[in-house]
């Protein structure tokens, strides 16, 4: 798989460190790196609050227009990370994890700034709704999709389905989710969630051409753009209902089959946790 940040390098930029997470900032763009390539940049508890700060502060930054979202290393993000299914001293995925991601991720799709996805590698589960509610999505050629959820033995949470709904049409949506069968950036496209693909030593040019264009346009019909254009699609598709997602979960969890099922999905990753 192609590594999307080494274009990222010689840009000039104020970085700062975050954890997970490494925020850059150029003028009006910022560039916020998925830091965790060991674990394919998947989401863990410090993951997630430190991306809810970190909106928190791109909110406050004025200055700022644009957001770019990238993934260090391999992978944009292989969703949630499997050691958060392997039960520890304060607890395995929990309802408390569950809730912590859709605050996470709705803060992302709250932004003020434009956000723009910039897709290599594996986005899976979790990863693929956190490019989803980024405002523009550009994946490399390479770039793999997957919705595992199921097989993992729980449902898609974090606001994902009706997300994917606005994206995909309901019954891609169906497919998607029900088999779990991996899909390229092509079909992606085809089927309206990518706003272009691109040869992955493109990636990293044509999207910091697209941020300039954008952040070159006057900020306050930029965000209320996004605004109304957003407010239309939650009519379409609501999320105001992701508080059921960890009712969800726990129904799911009580079923043996479900539990059956998890287990044989963590065994192929060398897990004999399933989700307690």
């Amino acid at each position: 798989m192609h590594d999307c940040s080494a274009g990222y390098v010689d840009r000039p930029r104020t970085v700062t460190d975050v954890g997970p997470l490494r925020l850059a900032v150029d003028g009006p763009i910022a560039t916020l790196t998925l830091n965790r390539p060991r674990r394919l940049n998947a989401f863990n508890r410090e993951f997630l609050a430190e991306l809810l700060e970190v909106c928190r502060r791109l909110d406050d930054e004025l200055s700022v227009r644009v957001v770019v979202l990238i993934g260090e290393g391999r992978a944009f993000s292989a969703g949630f990370d499997l050691d958060e299914f392997i039960p520890r001293t304060d607890g395995p995925l929990t309802h408390r994890v569950v809730e912590q991601g859709r605050r996470a991720l709705d803060a992302v799709d709250r932004l003020r700034p434009l956000t723009i996805a910039a897709v290599h590698g594996y986005c899976v589960g979790g990863g693929l709704v956190l490019a989803a509610v980024c405002d523009l999505r550009i994946a490399s050629q390479d770039a793999v999709f997957s919705i595992p959820e199921v097989d993992l033995g729980i449902p898609l949470a974090l606001g994902g389905i009706p997300r994917l709904v606005r994206e995909l049409g309901p019954a891609l949506t169906k497919e998607l989710v029900l088999t779990c069968r991996p899909f390229g950036a092509q079909e992606a496209h085809t089927a309206g969630f990518l706003n272009r693909v691109v040869p992955p030593e493109r990636l990293h040019d044509e999207v910091f051409e697209l941020a300039e264009t954008l952040a070159a346009k006057p900020a306050v019909l930029l965000e209320q753009t996004k605004r109304h254009i957003d407010a239309t699609t939650e009519e379409l598709a609501s999320t105001a209902h992701g508080g059921t997602d960890a009712m969800a979960l726990a129904a799911a969890l009580a079923d043996p089959e479900v539990r059956a099922s998890a287990s044989r999905y963590l065994a192929k990753f060398g897990r004999t946790h399933p989700p307690v």
